[in-house]
């Protein structure tokens, strides 16, 4: 029933893909090591798109109806990036799949395919960038991807699936080398980075380790840990995090949330609030935190997790789009955690690279304007507001807060944090983030 599920949630499609896959893997009974496998599978689908359709386009002979791409991608990605997936139990599961839904003629089609794949598909990389799958000790028979010497944007998208508007933009401002790294790093799993909540984060990191030798983190810098992806389930499963002294959040989060500089007793408003972790960081500054969010779903997220964390009785959580629910409210500091195009996280978020695009960048561009405006004129005099992104593209950042700072004369911008993405030295999720200061009156 896993490839069922997954099916499922790509021909649904949608914006939320995260609740998609716990609700197709509630209908399928999927839960453990099943729900784990499900989740991997499509994140890796995702990651790997661009390398997929390329695929998919070489086996059918042509471009394939959504339905058939889906199978095949299903199948393709069990066979190229999933090793701990036999081969046959990828294909006859994938063809039980199309035959499920689509019928019997289109899964024999979908099994034609996989099997020509499979004769195209030689267990060692051949040196052509052409044919070689990155990061994997495989290739394909023969050239399969664009050239990376005439087309350096197009190969990027089929061999590293990062959608060329994308990777144009790095190359523009980053140069071709720094492009290519974090679209490299995009093809990975991300660590998984954990804050120690309380005062003596090594004494947390020894009980943990008491609790679960396994848990052994890559790296520790003073109450943020970073362990391997797979620790991830193992984790959440532990007595430190199910009593709230442990929560998963990255670093450029928690500093966007610490850049609000909250303290106790203030009113503080997280305008974009779920799921919840930067509402907690200025929650345990003892601060009064109203925390905002237009979708019920994502709020009733924010409060499990301040419950779990125990700070339920310090926040106030609303439904709102920050209109008329907070209208004539005032606070000593907004955070504006905003809507964006998460090209800072596309590793822990790969589904959403494919969301890049014009359409989609006017769209953010409107909202964050709307969000921006409405969240500074809930700023009492003299007071602050932080602008954040998971977002490393200056058009929803950097140039986001300079179109304000010219519409809004007093205003003043304080402070900036911004961080492109590392595995090694992190932080690993990147993102931006700025503090402005309202005029006194």
């Amino acid at each position: 029933m896993i490839r069922h599920a997954a099916f499922e949630v790509l021909r649904q499609g949608g914006s939320l893909p995260s609740r998609a896959i716990e609700e197709a893997a509630a209908r399928h009974g999927l839960e453990g090591r099943d729900l784990a496998l499900l989740r991997l599978l499509l994140r890796t689908l995702w990651r790997r798109l661009g390398s997929l359709r390329a695929v998919a386009a070489a086996v059918a002979r042509g471009k394939p109806s959504a339905d058939i791409s889906a199978c095949l991608h299903i199948g393709l990605t069990q066979l190229l990036f999933l090793d701990r997936v036999p081969e046959h139990a990828a294909v006859s599961e994938t063809v039980q799949v199309a035959n499920d839904f689509l019928g019997l003629a289109k899964g024999r089609f979908v099994n034609a395919c996989l099997r020509e794949a499979l004769r195209r598909i030689e267990r060692r990389p051949s040196g052509d960038p052409r044919r070689d799958f990155v990061g994997r000790e495989l290739s394909w028979k023969e050239p399969l991807f664009r050239d990376p010497v005439q087309h350096p944007l197009l190969w990027a998208e089929d061999a590293l699936s990062m959608p060329a508007p994308i990777q144009r933009g790095w190359v523009q401002r980053l140069g071709p080398a720094e492009a290519e790294r974090l679209a490299r790093l995009a093809l990975e799993e991300p660590p998984l980075s954990v804050r120690a909540r309380g005062q003596d984060p090594e004494a947390l990191l020894l009980e943990l380790e008491l609790e679960a030798e396994e848990l052994r983190p890559l790296t520790v810098r003073g109450g943020l840990w970073l362990f391997a992806p797979e620790a991830r389930a193992v984790l959440l499963r532990t007595r430190l995090f199910a009593e709230g002294r442990l929560t998963v959040q990255g670093e450029s989060a928690w500093r966007a949330a610490l850049l609000l500089e909250p303290q106790p007793g203030e009113t503080l408003l997280d305008l974009c609030a779920a799921p919840g972790g930067k509402t907690a960081v200025l929650a345990e500054a003892g601060a009064r935190v109203t925390a905002s969010d237009v979708d019920a779903g994502k709020l009733e997220l924010l409060r499990q997790t301040l419950e779990r964390l125990g700070l339920s009785g310090a926040v106030e959580p609303i439904q709102s789009d920050g209109g008329a629910a907070l209208a004539g409210r005032r606070f000593d500091g907004v955070l504006i955690d905003a809507p964006c195009s998460n090209t800072g996280v596309l590793a822990g978020r790969p589904e959403a690279r494919w969301r890049f695009g014009p359409q989609s960048q006017r769209e953010l561009s409107g909202l964050q304007e709307r969000l921006l405006e409405q969240g500074s004129g809930l700023v009492r005099p003299g007071g602050r507001l932080v602008w954040s992104t998971c977002s490393i593209e200056p058009g929803e950042n950097q140039a986001r807060v300079a179109a304000f700072l010219r519409a809004h004369p007093g205003w003043v911008l304080e402070a900036v944090h911004e961080a492109r993405p590392d595995f090694e030295t992190g932080p690993v999720d990147g993102g931006y983030a700025a503090r402005l200061r309202a005029p006194a009156g």
